[in-house]
């Protein structure tokens, strides 16, 4: 397909506007075509084994099955899909599960009117495609220790406004493990307090509330 005088776009976005102003978009350039439209990750999936789009652009929170999800399921059954995630987070770390899951690009949704066109055929010929932004936090913090699961979830507790009591108490470990874990995270994430903490893991796409 990806010989095709058309580039061939399968668009999924479970927010009809969204959608319709990406298909609008894309149906507007006299080479590229969008061949099918899928709400969520299950559907994607199924609409790309029916129609082999030459590239796919994926938004990552929908519902049931995730966007970063549905690449992950789409490039296991076909391994040179062309993927592209679109996403409203400049988070490096959710860019990095998205790279890591099988996208080949990578667009914030304020730069679709820009930079959207561009971005398909840049993939379309065989590139990567990543903001230079994003791609610059992502060097900053290549070098860092990684959240652990057991942090993310006390990261969570203090997210929901649970005291260390209660977080123990939920996770089943004593305080003072607590306090050691928000120790770590503190550190890794090179925040001055837990709430800070927060504020820095929801902005690098750690943690998704």
């Amino acid at each position: 397909m990806a010989d095709s005088p058309v580039i061939r776009v399968m668009a999924v976005d479970d927010h009809p506007l969204m959608m319709a102003g990406i298909s609008g978009e894309i149906n507007a350039q006299p080479d590229m075509r969008v061949v099918a439209e899928a709400s969520d990750g299950d559907e994607a999936l199924i609409l790309f084994r029916k129609h082999r789009p030459d590239i796919t652009l994926m938004d990552i929170r929908m519902p049931r099955v995730n966007g970063i999800a549905a690449v992950a399921a789409i490039r296991q059954e076909f391994s040179q899909a062309r993927i592209i995630v679109l996403t409203t987070a400049a988070g490096d770390m959710q860019a990095l599960r998205a790279f890591k899951a099988g996208a080949v690009g990578y667009l914030l949704k304020n730069l679709l009117r820009t930079e959207l066109v561009e971005t398909i055929r840049l993939v379309h010929s065989g590139r990567k495609r990543i903001p230079r932004e994003i791609a610059e936090v992502m060097a900053e913090h290549a070098g860092d220790d990684l959240i652990t699961a057991r942090e993310l979830e006390v990261l969570y507790g203090v997210a929901n406004g649970s005291s260390n009591k209660i977080i123990a108490s939920n996770l089943n470990i004593s305080e003072h493990t607590v306090k050691n874990h928000l120790k770590s995270i503190l550190s890794k994430l090179d925040a001055n307090d837990r709430t800070h903490a927060v504020t820095i893991a929801m902005k690098r796409g750690i943690m998704d509330l």
